[in-house]
């Protein structure tokens, strides 16, 4: 997983989960500082902010998940296409599927990238993410 970088990725299944439990209580924090004005927030800086550190809980999450299964920690997935081929493998996933596109749709693309400042886009994808850790909480 390194590739130049000094990347950080967590050691045990726990860790990981801790961790994606802590990205998404800071996003939250993060948007609940932010005006909002008409249904949308008026800070897209926070905004954008906020919204890349929930997107990367639900990825954390599905690391705890991974971990949890014996992948390598060296062989965790690098890019959402290689997060969407690892949970293929898991059973009865549409769910998981859906909820993950949601998340990468609302959070990452809109929000992050595009700017989209939509308090219902974002509580959907913040919804997508809490529905994530949930899921793979139980198995």
């Amino acid at each position: 997983m390194k590739r130049g970088l000094d990347i950080q990725v967590p050691k045990t299944p726990d860790e990981a989960m801790k961790e994606a439990k802590l990205y998404l209580k800071n996003a939250k924090e993060i948007l609940s500082k932010v005006t909002i004005e008409y249904g949308r927030y008026k800070d897209s800086k926070k905004v954008k902010e906020a919204c890349a550190i929930a997107y990367l809980s639900a990825l954390r999450a599905i690391d705890s998940y991974l971990l949890l299964k014996g992948y390598d920690i060296s062989k965790l997935p690098s890019s959402i296409e290689a997060y969407f081929r690892a949970i293929e493998k898991i059973p009865k996933n549409g769910k998981l599927i859906a909820y993950l596109n949601t998340a990468y749709e609302n959070l990452h693309l809109f929000a992050y990238y595009r700017g989209g400042v939509s308090v219902d886009m974002i509580k959907a994808g913040i919804k997508a993410v809490k529905e994530i850790m949930k899921m793979l909480e139980r198995r």
